[in-house]
């Protein structure tokens, strides 16, 4: 039977939700937490099967993400920041925070990027239609998973503050850590 000391992390949402500035920031302010940032992971742990030009962006192969992910995760103490969770096992993660951004902004954060016309269109209708927070109350303990508005620099410090107490929190209510297994 292995356990964890620390708690997983996902942080998930439309691409431009602001999911690695969260991320970077709960990591310097929680420094016994990793950020895995999961594009970079893959690339760097060849995870990618391909490219999938129409959307100009990488195909990952999750078995092998989930292969070379699953180590740490069963140590703890991560803070996956990915554009989808439901791949990542429930037994892995404590807390899922879902951000969500006003479509304007989004929208205008997505442009900023460079991203094609049909990909900013593809990931506001994503937006609007709450499509990763549907995901995640579907693949997780609906108790677990937390929506968080991410619209500006005081939005992002106000989520990393309160994600920051939760950890001590659940550090505090969890001092023997917690299972691995089912």
């Amino acid at each position: 039977m292995s356990s964890r000391l620390l708690p997983n992390i996902i942080i998930t949402g439309t691409p431009g939700c602001g999911k690695t500035s969260h991320a970077s920031q709960l990591a310097q302010q929680c420094p016994e937490l990793t950020h895995i940032n999961v594009s970079e992971f893959a690339k760097a742990n060849n995870c990618i099967e391909g490219v999938d030009e129409s959307r100009d962006t990488s195909i990952v192969d999750e078995d092998k993400l989930l292969d070379a992910l699953e180590p740490l995760a069963d140590k703890g103490g991560l803070i996956i920041d990915w554009h989808c969770c439901e791949i990542f096992p429930e037994r892995w993660i404590d807390l899922v925070i879902v951000l969500t951004c006003d479509n304007t902004v989004l929208y205008d954060r997505l442009e900023k990027r460079g991203y094609k016309q049909s990909k900013i269109s593809e990931n506001v209708e994503c937006e609007i239609m709450q499509v990763l927070l549907t995901e995640a109350k579907e693949n997780y303990d609906e108790n677990i998973v937390i929506q968080l508005p991410s619209e500006n620099v005081d939005a992002l410090d106000e989520n990393v503050d309160r994600v920051t107490q939760w950890f001590d929190n659940w550090k505090s209510d969890h001092p023997e850590g917690v299972s691995n297994d089912y």
